[in-house]
């Protein structure tokens, strides 16, 4: 269960760094409403972060934490903001995720 957790609390990750982004490229009302998700994101991400931390090891759970981010990220910017999909992004994408499975094999 609290992995599912921590898989949950990296896709709000992903909604606050989406929000930041959004904000960023809108003005007055809008952007305060983007911002206003940013901190809802954050406070549900780092909640289900400390929930989950009360079984997993802290380094295992904040590298899957961040890493979960990351990815997600990397994605919504490439597929939301239009950023470059290049070949490198990609393979360390893929690595990424080869990274966050292998730490959840190894870890209690």
């Amino acid at each position: 269960m609290n992995w599912l957790l921590l898989v949950i609390a990296g896709l709000f990750e992903v909604g606050f760094a989406s929000c930041l982004g959004k904000a960023k490229e809108t003005s007055g009302n809008v952007a305060l409403w983007w911002i206003g998700g940013f901190f809802l994101c954050l406070s549900i991400s780092m909640y289900l972060l400390y929930l989950a931390t009360k079984t997993l090891p802290i380094g295992t759970a904040y590298a899957v934490w961040t890493g979960v981010g990351a990815v997600g990220t990397v994605l919504v910017g490439i597929f939301i903001f239009k950023e470059p999909a290049t070949f490198w992004r990609i393979f360390f994408i893929i690595t990424l995720i080869g990274s966050i499975i292998g730490l959840k094999f190894v870890s209690n």
